[in-house]
């Protein structure tokens, strides 16, 4: 028998009355997750991606139920710095300030090293490392403008710390996201900041099916204690505390959301 999800989680206000700023957050992925959970905490959000239309629609969606007051977004590609110092601003624009960030955007690809070109490797590291480094310094210099406070969460893999064939571009990409979490964590205590990451293993949403085979997505479940891969609001809900009060005396962590550091 398949293992099944434990009931959804609902909001207790943890978030009440802070502004966050989501990368990647349209469609059914972690990011869009992230954004809802958010909204059930009681933050308000200003959703970035990429893609126009399904940012369109998510923004829609979260409006109809969460108040169009709450819901803001802009595309947003985030190895363009002019689109995230925009997307910044329209926080800042509509909410007044900044608390919390939370960085999702990412790109992944298979690819062994022997075959891997240039662009391949670099195009990954473009969104996935320096897209984080583009949208935490942002995130910093407003949060050091506003005398100090907030919270970055970014999104790593736990595939930063173990080896996977095929993946050498978004290993690397991760385990950089994961140093860079914990030098800009040392420097925005300086002014109040906390700066964590989480390490998800395997979160299923529509777009990963598309992307990997059935043999890789067996395969990796395999390996999970639970027996099933992860919900992607059981991502959220650990981002969730990390941008709540109740992590206030971490950063510079990685939090594995898995088994794979078992």
């Amino acid at each position: 028998m398949t293992p099944k999800p434990p009931p959804y989680v609902p909001g207790h206000s943890l978030l009440a009355g802070r502004t966050a700023v989501v990368t990647a957050a349209a469609g059914a992925g972690i990011g869009g997750a992230t954004a809802r959970r958010f909204l059930e905490e009681g933050a308000r959000v200003v959703i970035g991606d990429a893609h126009e239309r399904r940012l369109g629609e998510s923004t829609a969606a979260l409006a109809e139920e969460f108040g169009a007051d709450r819901v803001a977004s802009l595309p947003c590609d985030v190895t363009d710095q002019r689109q995230v110092d925009a997307l910044f601003a329209l926080a800042a624009e509509r909410h007044g300030g900044l608390d919390v960030v939370v960085n999702n955007a990412g790109l992944g690809g298979t690819a062994d090293l022997v075959d891997m070109t240039d662009d391949q490797w670099a195009k990954v590291l473009d969104v996935t490392l320096n897209g984080t480094f583009r949208c935490t310094r942002a995130a910093l210099c407003r949060f050091k403008e506003q005398d100090g406070g907030g919270v970055v969460v970014n999104n790593a893999s736990v595939i930063g710390w173990r080896a996977q064939r095929g993946q050498a571009h978004y290993a690397a990409a991760k385990a950089g996201v994961m140093a860079l979490t914990r030098c800009a964590a040392l420097e925005a205590a300086d002014f109040g900041v906390r700066v964590n990451a989480v390490a998800p293993s395997l979160a299923m949403h529509p777009h990963l099916v598309k992307v990997t085979t059935p043999e890789l997505l067996a395969s990796l479940t395999e390996r999970e204690a639970f027996g099933r891969y992860a919900e992607p609001w059981e991502i959220a809900n650990v981002i969730v505390f990390l941008a709540s009060g109740y992590a206030s005396y971490m950063t510079g962590e990685t939090v594995s959301v898995s088994s794979q550091r078992a």
